[in-house]
Formats: structure tokens, C-alpha cells, sequence
């Protein structure tokens, strides 16, 4: 991928009706993100788009975080929000090896079982992660991006759950982590953000947000 993303935020229209079956049902809120990276991108659209999204919510607003190579924000449904674009590019100049940073991100973090000895050959299915187990799971991905963390507050989000009928009746886990790290390794940040981190990208997961830490 030779192009920075771009990232729009978009605050939500809470009394958007498009909005509101996207906040319901994960499947359509991907469908809906995906109408803003270019058409006719294969069998992966999401992956050749860079396409990654998160959901920040508080008590009164909710802000959709979107990012991707392309994007084109007109082509989201009338009323949809209101969408800032900015590049990238200034975000990654910065980084360097000792930078303090804020990060965020939603992760769904899972491991594969394993299966005893007389199912050799065949896959353990995916379980979601929890409590200190989950902590270290991010710990550890972390130290893979570059980052050096000092600060991981876990808060638990509502599980994505896809609700149309040719959608699979899978419950993802999601839990957000915010906190403050040191930059160890730009490159491998740079990729961790272009990428994304985890399972569950086209559910809101993955897409990690940072900032310039705060000093005294």
C-alpha cells in the first residue's frame, strides 16, 4: 500500500433511520462504510481498501471513525452525518522511537483452541478472550505494533452481532482499550495502523487510533 489512509469522522444523525438499523445490526453498518471506498475492488473490497472502522459512543453522541486509502463520504445516505476528512500522512511523519502517545482501539481478542492429539489436522474454533487474559493478549499485539505500553483501561462494548438473515449468527466480543505507550518501533506501528490489529475488522475492530501524550 503505497498511499497513507485518509480518516473520516463522521458525527452520527441520531434521528437518521439509516442510522439507526446500522447502530442494530454490524452487517449493515460494514455495508454502509464499505458504499464509501471505490467500486469494482474484487473479492476482498475491505482489505483492498485498507478499509477500517470504529464506533466511539457516549452518552449523548455517536461519532463513527472510518479509514481507508480512498474515501468518498458523499456517497453515505442522506442525513447520514456530519464528516471531516483528514489525511493521515502528518500522523505518521511524526512518529518516531521514543514518542509518548494516546492511543485507542477496539479489539476483539480471541485465541484458537486446540484440539486434542486425535483431531490432528482439524481446526479449534475461535474463543473470545476476557479479564486478564484479554490484557495480555493486547500486550503482547501491542509489543508486535511498535508500542511500549504503560496504560491499558479495558472497557467493554455491546458484542457486534450481524442480524440479516444471510448473515452468519456469529457474537463478537469487542472490548476497547485506552491508555498511553511509548513508540518502539515506527515501521512496525505504521503497518500495525495501515492494517489494523485482531479479528473482527469488519465489525468495528482493529482500527487503531493515535495521539501526541500529554506532558507536564
Amino acid at each position: 500500500m503505497n498511499d497513507h489512509p485518509v480518516l473520516a469522522r463522521i458525527r452520527l444523525n441520531p434521528h437518521s433511520r439509516d442510522v439507526q438499523r446500522d447502530l442494530r445490526d454490524a452487517t449493515q453498518m460494514h455495508r454502509t462504510v464499505m458504499r464509501m471506498a471505490p467500486d469494482n475492488l474484487g473479492d476482498a473490497p475491505r482489505q483492498q481498501a485498507g478499509l477500517l472502522y470504529r464506533l466511539d459512543e457516549t452518552d449523548t453522541s455517536s461519532t463513527l471513525l472510518v479509514q481507508a486509502t480512498h474515501l468518498d463520504p458523499a456517497r453515505l445516505p442522506t442525513g447520514y452525518g456530519q464528516t471531516d476528512v483528514k489525511s493521515l500522512t502528518p500522523m505518521f511523519t511524526a512518529l518516531h522511537k521514543g514518542l509518548a502517545v494516546r492511543y485507542r482501539i477496539v479489539l476483539n481478542p480471541a485465541k484458537r483452541q486446540r484440539l486434542p492429539l486425535q483431531d490432528k489436522g482439524k481446526r479449534g474454533r475461535i474463543v473470545p478472550l476476557s479479564g486478564a487474559d484479554a490484557d495480555q493478549w493486547w500486550l503482547r499485539r501491542a509489543t508486535e505494533a511498535g508500542l511500549d505500553l504503560h496504560v491499558l483501561t479495558p472497557t467493554s462494548m455491546q458484542p457486534a452481532r450481524p442480524r440479516t438473515p444471510d448473515a452468519p449468527r456469529i457474537r463478537h466480543s469487542l472490548l476497547r482499550y485506552d491508555g498511553t505507550a511509548t513508540v518502539t518501533d515506527p515501521d512496525a506501528l505504521k503497518n500495525a495502523v495501515i492494517h489494523g490489529i485482531g479479528r473482527g475488522k469488519p465489525y468495528g475492530a482493529g482500527l487503531l487510533s493515535l495521539a501526541p501524550a500529554r506532558t507536564a
